[in-house]
């Protein structure tokens, strides 16, 4: 089942279950928030939470996405209470696109920082069920203020050095009023990021992960297949200017999606009931590890058949919020 959340001309938001080139209604829910929270209570899942509301009238859904009325799959009524997250070095061949350093053979004293955490993860990623494994790289993004919806550009700050795609899978969880995680699901990601910044200094990463990001359009729920061969394409002007396929799924990464989402939601402050998390995986595939600079225009499509429709996004610049020495005094 795939559900997309969207709306009407009016404005007035819905749920939809994707049926060939249609989205049916998913009756009396206006969020799949508010859906996946129903399930949660019921004890049951979110496929059976759907039957138990119902399906009502249909939409065209290439008609939604090309009127930009598609909205991001999961989110959350208010944005401080979504939380964005992502873990990096987590697939194989990832530690080559950050620094092209993981096929060097050294000693630990000789290792970068990078390889040494992605050595951990290979040595220690998977652990049997129920286990604790080796700890990812993780870092924080930012909270639902960020999200771009599906077919909007992203917008581009003034002190921007980059503006690069990753195309990722995404989890998307609520947290149950009984303070436990619960996945609905995954769905395609743009975590959009400055690579430029990040390769000055690999403790500027922080710095260049507050970027904008985006994620569906689709929400597969389920379980994830093992292997994920999906493809990351920037046009300009209308041509292809890159493409690549990226791989994901387990059979890819060097850690498990369990170990990843242990090492996440061990947290106490991640676990607030009500709250919405957004979690990127990671990727091993980036235009800018190929020499390619994005500007304002370009596209970023993100598509992978498993996940249905593809993730569109382009570039905007954007104005300055904040200025050097304007902050007020009390």
């Amino acid at each position: 089942m795939h559900l997309v959340q969207f709306e009407l001309s009016n404005g007035e938001r819905r749920v939809g279950v994707v049926e060939g080139g249609l989205l049916r209604e998913v009756q009396d829910v206006r969020a799949v928030r508010d859906l996946a929270l129903a399930a949660i209570e019921a004890g049951v899942s979110l496929a059976q939470q759907v039957q138990a509301f119902g399906l009502g009238i249909s939409h065209d859904y290439a008609e939604l996405r090309e009127q930009l009325r598609i909205l991001p799959p999961l989110d959350h009524p208010d944005p401080a209470h979504l939380l964005v997250s992502g873990t990096g070095l987590t697939h194989l061949g990832s530690a080559s696109a950050r620094d092209k350093m993981h096929q060097q053979a050294g000693d630990e004293a000789t290792l970068t920082d990078t390889l040494r955490i992605f050595k951990w993860g290979v040595e220690g990623g998977k652990p049997a069920a129920g286990q604790a494994g080796v700890q990812p790289e993780w870092f924080y993004k930012g909270d639902g203020s960020i999200v771009v919806r599906p077919g909007q550009p992203f917008p581009l700050p003034p002190f921007a050095e980059d503006a690069g795609e990753e195309p990722e899978l995404t989890g998307l969880y609520v947290i149950g009023h009984d303070g436990k995680p619960y996945r609905l699901g995954f769905a395609l990601g743009n975590e959009f990021s400055d690579h430029v910044m990040e390769r000055k200094n690999y403790l500027y990463l922080a710095h260049s992960k507050l970027r904008s990001c985006s994620y569906g359009p689709e929400l597969r729920v389920g379980e994830l297949p093992p292997h994920l061969a999906g493809t990351s394409r920037i046009l300009r002007d209308g041509e292809t200017l890159w493409q690549n396929e990226f791989l994901s799924g387990e059979a890819n990464m060097c850690h498990s999606l369990a170990n990843l989402e242990y090492h996440h939601f061990k947290y106490a402050q991640f676990l607030r009931p009500g709250d919405v998390h957004i979690h990127f995986f990671g990727t091993a595939t980036l235009s800018f590890a190929d020499g390619v600079r994005t500007r304002p225009g370009d596209v970023f499509e993100i598509s992978l058949a498993e996940f249905g429709a593809p993730l569109v996004n382009g570039i905007a610049p954007a104005d300055a919020v904040f200025a050097p020495g304007s902050i007020g005094t009390l």
